[in-house]
């Protein structure tokens, strides 16, 4: 696709008259070119509209940070405000706090995008000058460029800003456990470990996406957030045959990879001494990185043996350090000393980026971390230039200001793609949340198995002298986006709201909440579907002091027997403020402030949800977001909703024995009184149809809505239908062409063909009328053909053993 047309199509409309003006920058050249020979007038007048372009977008870009930064600022006063005054911290008022967020955040990702789609843009009309008029354009426009960049512009301050803000909005306020510096100092983990590679084009996409789920992982929170903090840089060891390199490439058993690691400016005196290790003898094959900590002064004096690991050891007891994390630093220590003096480790390459971690604070079970800016350095002097001094491990010339346009193009690699890493302790039995499976499996990464930093480095800046290349080279020929198969991600609906997976973000925590009401009713059903023969007990719901009863039951609903209620008594939740208690399933929804002096009616028989929960029917997302409440941090007893009056049905009934489980709400918000004289069917607390509470009227309900199944479930059943009939065709040929051009044998095989065919034709239209009734009534059961196939191959094989029977008796 050429540029023009991918820039129009992913020009976010309300910043449209802020882009480059691309096509008129194009077609000033070609016109100029084309009425007479490009001239210098004519190159001083499109330098001139390439600079008011270029001040146009920079200008546009910082108004629009300067109010970011505005918005991230009022959010957290407002937040601050809300901490200091409890009276203000009501429910609703966090959820606004959370939605002004979460709109700056989609501004952050589209700013992000508009700042990398320009800047492709200004690259592309540089060289598409030089093309056409044979000038050195891009080399002349430099000095623009460098004084407005647009390739330097980091938006990774403002996430992790709004990820901490939105964090405390998810907590209500409340102080997240946990120190988020816990494991920096630790000496081994285990981690199942995966990595992908992101185009630049969806990194502030991939980031946010993440950071709806974890925090960024923040180590130092005393600290304001800087820039700098992020970056960080490791050096790595290797010898002039590139052991280590090659040990890491053919995985052999304890291949080493030892650097030295240190985060932040080049000023940092805390520099970590990592090793990983594949299949770790004293692990008992397990792969490990262990790594231990050592001021900047000490690390020479480690690489050449000055300082001992028995030294190191015994500045640690003097610390009072644990003797536990003494005895295996010193292991480390004395390992790594042991690999420098056996193979000849020398400072090879330097490997930079800036990284983002998402993780809950002291908890490592899963952690995601998004690096960016990688950037491969040499180190040594192989090639007869000295870059650093004899009694020095890293280069001083070299810091972190990346992309590094001091050195020259042989000593610098700067790789193309952010790398994503996710880190499970998989040993602890720890599995991928969904969100993250959805990520994974999405346009938005592209997976590189087995893919090593160290290694792709190596083999750039070294390839003359290794033999061996790694096998993702390749894959840095191919172009690693892909179209948007699904809503997955972050959009915009036709109104520029912001839509998080196709939905607005509300209605995406209102259908997890969902998921979860049935989910708890499908396990309280299992364990009620274990009573059986339950006999009818009539009971009433007394005042407040008395001992809680159940109302009458209804015709067709069984009141729980003696060990029912035993179940139920033994999973009741207790009101704050109240002697009652309520059952799992009256607790889903509860009251308001005024619940304990509401007058409530509660069907205490289980909701069977065993038939209904293997035929829901997805809802897609639309503009209009699904609300199912906000549940209370107190549990209560839901009331039972009745009708105003007895006069105003509330929402269309649902009829559970028909398998409607998948629910919509509308956008009617319906007032009704709390009737006690008149029980109701219905799901959350009763009525004539299926109702919850309104979150912001305590009073008032919201009707559910039946949905009907949708047409493409009826097309899959014609399809399958169709199949069938295609392999009856198929079969009549065969069976046709030896009846007429056979000879008795033929016509007798031909014969029982034809009569396969019949058979199968006619039952497959049974199954096809079976299925469709099936899907409109919802019936639950298996909608897969268990018998068919099995039965049309043992009637082929028979008619094959048949024929080869006549032919050679």
């Amino acid at each position: 696709m050429k540029f023009g047309s991918q820039l129009q199509q992913e020009i976010f409309t309300p910043w449209r008259l802020s882009y480059v003006q691309y096509d008129v920058l194009k077609n000033e050249l070609k016109t100029r070119q084309l009425d007479h020979e490009w001239c210098d007038q004519d190159e001083r007048d499109f330098i001139q509209l390439l600079e008011n372009e270029l001040n146009k977008v920079y200008e546009f870009i910082t108004a629009k940070l300067g109010e970011v930064e505005a918005r991230i600022s009022y959010c957290e006063r407002t937040l601050q405000t809300f901490m200091n005054n409890p009276s203000w911290c009501s429910e609703q008022n966090w959820n606004i706090m959370d939605d002004a967020l979460t709109e700056v955040l989609f501004d952050v990702n589209d700013l992000a995008k508009f700042t990398r789609l320009n800047y492709i843009g200004f690259q592309k009309i540089l060289k598409k000058h030089d093309k056409w008029t044979g000038l050195n354009l891009q080399h002349g426009f430099i000095p623009q460029l460098r004084a407005k960049p647009l390739d330097k512009q980091r938006f990774d301050v403002a996430i992790v800003f709004i990820s901490a803000l939105h964090d405390i909005c998810r907590l209500r306020g409340k102080p997240r456990t946990g120190n988020a510096a816990a494991g920096g100092d630790q000496n081994a983990f285990e981690r199942a470990t995966s990595k992908y590679w992101i185009h630049p084009d969806n990194v502030t996409e991939v980031k946010s996406i993440i950071m709806l789920h974890l925090p960024v992982l923040i180590f130092n929170k005393d600290k304001r957030y800087e820039p700098s903090d992020s970056a960080i840089s490791s050096v790595y060891f290797d010898n002039e045959d590139f052991d280590l390199y090659t040990g890491r490439l053919q995985r052999d058993e304890g291949a080493e990879a030892i650097r030295f690691r240190w985060y932040g400016p080049m000023s940092s005196n805390n520099i970590f001494i990592e090793r990983k290790t594949h299949h770790a003898a004293w692990l008992n094959g397990a792969s490990v990185k262990d790594r231990f900590r050592l001021d900047f002064d000490d690390v020479q004096k480690f690489i050449t043996g000055e300082l001992t690991a028995d030294q190191y050891a015994d500045r640690l007891r003097a610390k009072n350090t644990d003797e536990e994390i003494i005895k295996d630093n010193h292991f480390i220590a004395q390992g790594i000393q042991k690999s420098f003096q056996e193979k000849g480790l020398k400072p090879v390459c330097r490997i930079f980026y800036n990284r983002t971690a998402f993780q809950l604070p002291g908890d490592q079970r899963v952690r995601v971390s998004l690096d960016t800016d990688l950037t491969f350095i040499r180190e040594d002097h192989l090639d007869g230039k000295q870059r650093r001094g004899d009694n020095e491990w890293r280069r001083p010339d070299v810091g972190i200001d990346h992309p590094f346009s001091y050195l020259d193009d042989s000593e610098v690699l700067r790789f193309p793609y952010a790398v994503l890493e996710t880190k499970l302790q998989t040993h602890l039995g720890q599995q991928p949340p969904e969100w993250l499976l959805k990520l994974l499996d999405s346009h938005l990464v592209h997976e590189v198995p087995r893919f090593s930093k160290y290694l792709h480095g190596a083999s750039y800046l070294y390839r003359d002298r290794i033999p061996l290349l790694p096998w993702w080279l390749s894959e840095m020929d191919i172009d690693i986006r892909k179209p948007r198969a699904t809503n997955f991600g972050l959009t915009r609906s036709k109104s520029f709201k912001p839509l998080i997976d196709g939905q607005y973000r509300r209605a995406m925590e209102a259908e997890e909440r969902r998921i979860g009401v049935v989910a708890d009713a499908v396990g309280t059903a299992a364990a009620a579907a274990a009573v059986s023969n339950l006999s009818l007990s009539d009971t009433k719901e007394g005042q407040e002091g008395q001992d809680a009863k159940e109302p009458e039951a209804q015709p067709g609903n069984a009141a729980p027997s003696s060990l029912q209620e035993t179940l139920t008594k033994s999973s009741t939740l207790t009101v704050p403020g109240n002697e009652k208690t309520a059952t799992p399933a009256q607790s889903l929804y509860a009251q308001g402030p005024d619940a304990n002096n509401s007058k409530v009616s509660q069907s205490a028989s289980f909701w069977d949800n065993t038939p209904h929960r293997n035929r829901s029917t997805l809802v897609r997302g639309g503009d209009a977001p699904r609300n199912y409440g906000t549940p209370p941090a107190s549990a209560g007893a839901a009331g039972a909703v009745g009708e105003k009056g007895g006069q105003q049905q509330l929402g269309q009934p649902v009829d559970m024995s028909q398998g409607d489980i998948r629910l919509d709400v509308g956008d009617a918000i319906v007032t009704a009184e709390l009737d006690e004289k008149k029980p109701k069917k219905g799901f959350f607390g009763g009525g004539e149809g299926m109702y919850v509470q309104n979150p912001n009227n305590p009073e008032g309900v919201i009707p559910l809505k039946k949905i009907k199944v949708e047409p493409k479930v009826f097309f899959a059943n014609e399809r399958t239908f169709i199949s069938w009939l295609q392999f009856c065709a198929l079969l009549l040929t065969v069976a046709l062409s030896l009846l007429n051009f056979g000879d008795s044998v033929s016509r007798i095989a031909g014969g029982i063909f034809i009569g396969i065919s019949a058979l199968v034709a006619i039952y497959a239209l049974y199954r096809f009328e079976k299925r469709a009734w099936m899907i409109n009534r919802r019936v639950v059961g298996r909608y897969d053909d268990l018998w068919g196939p099995a039965v049309l191959c043992t009637l082929l094989v028979g008619a094959l053993i048949v024929n080869f029977y006549l032919r050679f008796r």
